[in-house]
């Protein structure tokens, strides 16, 4: 059978159901969000003469779960006309719309009586063929499927997302033993290729992979703090970015994650398990003592920390008192700091004879092996216990990969001496000589599957750079960007300074590498798998230049960077950018100049250079100028300072985008650009973008003269910006650069209807990007975002 899914429906509108909602609909899915009917009324409703039978009483759970989307932050929304593509219902009178669904994915209370009650009213109206999955985080897949029709059982499995659906990378699919082959065949690709997962197999077992050893890890932390007397700040400390985790680390996770529901994902696994591990998974008499006071986190406003003014306070787990945060200071700390790499730094701290050592070897060394113990038993490789902890707790190093950090050996014995059992699947891996649980050979990752290495399965368009590099080579690099070979005459640039910010060296590879696909490639992707595309110009470089008053080297750079930018405009071969993540200053003038964009559906696109005190430099004005007017149709009149005004305010306010979607709306990315759902296949999509291209006769764009709207257009801008100086809302120097801007904008002093080409746009830029480069309260803001890393608002 040949499965596709053109709709689905939600069942059950909380948190969780509403976000799955929500991601579906930012990647086009119509979606059915149902809900229970409210058995009474507020007075409030009363008041209005509504009654029990009205529409907005009975659809109101997910109607009401719908305007919370527009409010929630982060957004689980890509753009907010998205909710437009879910029609809230309730499970009384719209159970009969499922006939008309590919997907039915439930998201109810969890309890399994009542998700039972719930599927037989859903086998009683779906359609032969509809797939049925439940997002529970621990309720057993099989018991679920039970006394169901043979089809239902045959097309029901879990899959369970993680909280933020938008924003997290990892999906647990889980089948039953009824469920067909073909079915869990078809949730993995869909869920990696259209939803944009990291998909893990998972078997039926307490709260699944993620979930059960990240409970785990955290209550052994908590086990930890209160055996060796650390405070929670001290924890939080050295358990997050410092060992390659998130910035929320332990504590400030669990007041996200909420203690009430943390103490529900306990309680799953504690229920079906027995000796040891049971008592791990009861939580600790001063964490009940939170729930029962009311104090279970960010929700509450107080948890383990709690805010009063600018100040954060850690609570005492012993006096229930709350003081000033504190952080744990040894040498070992520093020592890391100075390692290159996060897998020599963990080894520093782990090993460490200090506190911090202490801490981390014993909340690290149980968990590896709990993990080491449950491998064949909650999924079937290490490779998918690895990628749930990474894409779903946010580890940059998964357990196994941790273990190989550390060395396996020289912790074995560690483990040994403290008098701990070592779990027989790494006894295997010890005993036949190996040393280390992957090994990487001719640039292809191995794994140990307990008798020898495997291969690790790859999608073909997940193309990992950094091995793909040492595979392959690189045609040419310098110390900001390489020029790769990727492979079907399809070149790529990657940018690799720091920041990825743009200097001298990345101008002149952006000059070679156009040159070289113009002779020898079909086309050019400019990519790379930083943590953000680009930030923007070496701001740096720039200040260091103003402040010696070297004008005429900047005018060079400037000069440079623009002539670059045409080089991609007019190269005769498809030059496709591929942003994602920050997409900033330089970084945006980067791609408005390319053939195509294929960005991430998380890029956060925009030209802020008003934020430190510039216009933007680089063709940025005049880019997105030109591609507003690219998208307007031919032989309609139109309003070119309309066009103007919304360019003025989008780089004037320095506005970003919160997403792709929302780059497209300001006009940064046009209807034929493409967005990637899952960033892992990005530079895939982006060669494939600049394959059909050329494939279809890519032609570079003829160079043409465009309208601007002159004197009259520059007064009207400024008309605006003077309003809100005239108002308090902006400084004097905000109103200096916003002149600046508009006069480059309206093109200078010509009449409106002017047409003018783009050098003389671009000069124009370069002039306004000098002058106020020169300027004491630009350098300033210069000074302050490089210092503090925030703008500066004099």
């Amino acid at each position: 059978m040949t499965y596709q899914i053109k709709k689905a429906a939600v069942l059950g509108s909380g948190v969780m159901g509403s976000g799955i909602a929500a991601h579906l609909a930012n990647i086009g899915i119509p979606v059915l969000l149902l809900d229970i009917v409210p058995g009474q009324l507020t007075e409030e409703e009363v008041a209005k003469g509504l009654t029990l039978e009205d529409d907005a009483i009975r659809n109101k759970m997910s109607a009401g779960a719908l305007q919370k989307l527009l409010k929630q932050k982060p957004a689980p929304l890509t753009k907010k006309s998205n909710v437009s593509l879910i029609e809230a219902g309730n499970f009384e009178d719209d159970l009969e719309k499922l006939k008309n669904v590919d997907w039915i994915i439930e998201v109810i209370v969890e309890n399994l009586d009542v998700k039972k009650g719930l599927y037989e009213k859903i086998d009683a109206v779906r359609k032969p063929g509809t797939i049925i999955t439940s997002n529970t985080s621990g309720i057993s897949i099989e018991a679920m499927a039970e006394d169901r029709s043979e089809d239902f059982q045959k097309h029901f499995l879990g899959t369970h997302f993680f909280n933020p659906p938008r924003y997290l990378k990892l999906l647990e699919v889980i089948p039953a033993s009824t469920t067909t082959p073909e079915v869990v065949d078809f949730m993995t690709r869909f869920g990696e290729d259209v939803l944009g997962k990291g998909v893990v197999i998972a078997k039926d077992t307490p709260n699944f992979i993620a979930n059960r050893i990240g409970t785990y890890g955290l209550l052994i932390t908590l086990r930890e703090m209160e055996k060796r007397g650390y405070s929670i700040g001290e924890v939080d400390s050295v358990t997050g970015t410092l060992i390659g985790r998130p910035t929320s680390a332990t504590f400030r996770t669990l007041d996200v994650v909420g203690l009430d529901t943390f103490m529900h994902v306990a309680k799953n696994v504690y229920d079906k398990t027995e000796g040891e591990e049971q008592k791990v998974f009861e939580l600790p008499p001063f964490m009940k003592k939170m729930i029962d006071n009311g104090w279970i986190g960010a929700k509450a406003k107080q948890g383990f920390y709690q805010k009063k003014g600018k100040e954060i306070l850690e609570l005492n787990t012993e006096t229930f008192e709350y003081s000033p945060a504190k952080k744990l200071t040894t040498s070992s700390i520093e020592m890391a700091k100075q390692q290159k790499g996060l897998a020599n730094k963990v080894k520093t701290l782990v090993y460490a004879d200090d506190r911090t050592g202490e801490i981390l070897w014993n909340i690290l060394a149980p968990t590896l092996r709990y993990s080491a113990e449950l491998n064949g038993e909650i999924a079937d490789d290490i490779v998918s216990l690895d990628n749930a902890m990474k894409w779903g707790f946010g580890w940059q190093q998964g357990p196994f990969e941790i273990w190989d950090a550390i060395g396996v050996e020289k912790s074995v014995v560690k483990m040994k001496e403290e008098g701990y059992e070592i779990p027989s699947f790494v006894q295997s891996l010890l005993a036949k000589g190996y040393e280390s649980f992957y090994k990487e050979e001719d640039s292809e990752l191995y794994f140990f599957d307990g008798e020898d290495y495997k291969l690790v399965p790859v999608n073909e368009k997940v193309i990992d750079l950094k091995r793909y590099k040492k595979k392959h080579g690189v045609i040419k690099k310098n110390s900001g960007a390489s020029l790769i070979d990727l492979g079907d005459g399809v070149a790529l640039l990657e940018f690799h300074s720091q920041s990825n910010s743009i200097g001298p060296d990345i101008i002149q590879m952006i000059n070679f590498a156009v040159d070289e696909v113009e002779k020898n490639f079909k086309g050019l992707v400019i990519g790379n798998q930083g943590k953000n595309f680009c930030v923007g110009a070496n701001l740096g470089m720039i200040l260091m230049e103003a402040q010696d008053d070297n004008i005429f080297e900047l005018d060079f750079i400037v000069r440079s960077f623009q002539n670059a930018m045409m080089k991609i405009k007019y190269s005769s071969k498809p030059v496709v950018a591929a942003p994602f993540a920050m997409t900033l200053g330089g970084g945006a003038e980067v791609c408005l100049p390319a053939a195509h964009i294929q960005a991430s559906m998380e890029t956060y696109m925009g030209l802020v250079e008003a934020g430190v005190g510039l216009i933007p430099g680089g063709g940025g004005n005049v880019g997105l100028y030109t591609k507003h007017l690219k998208g307007l149709p031919n032989g309609v009149h139109i309003d070119y300072q309309f066009v103007a005004n919304k360019v003025f305010e989008t780089i004037a306010t320095a506005k970003v985008s919160t997403s792709g979607e929302e780059a497209r709306d300001t006009n940064f990315l046009d209807f034929a650009d493409g967005i990637s759902v899952n960033a892992d296949h990005l530079i895939y999509d982006a060669k494939q973008a600049a394959i059909a291209l050329f494939d279809t006769g890519y032609k570079a764009p003829a160079r043409e003269k465009f309208p601007v709207t002159g004197d009259s257009g520059y007064a009207t801008m400024l008309l605006g910006a003077e309003g809100m100086f005239l108002s308090g809302f902006i400084s004097e120097h905000d109103l200096k650069i916003a002149k600046k801007l508009a006069f480059v904008l309206a093109g200078g002093k010509v009449p409106y209807g002017t047409l003018v080409d783009e050098q003389y746009m671009l000069d124009l830029e370069r002039e306004a990007f000098l002058s106020l480069v020169a300027e004491p309260k630009s350098q300033q803001r210069m000074q302050h975002m490089l210092i503090k890393g925030k703008p500066l608002r004099n």
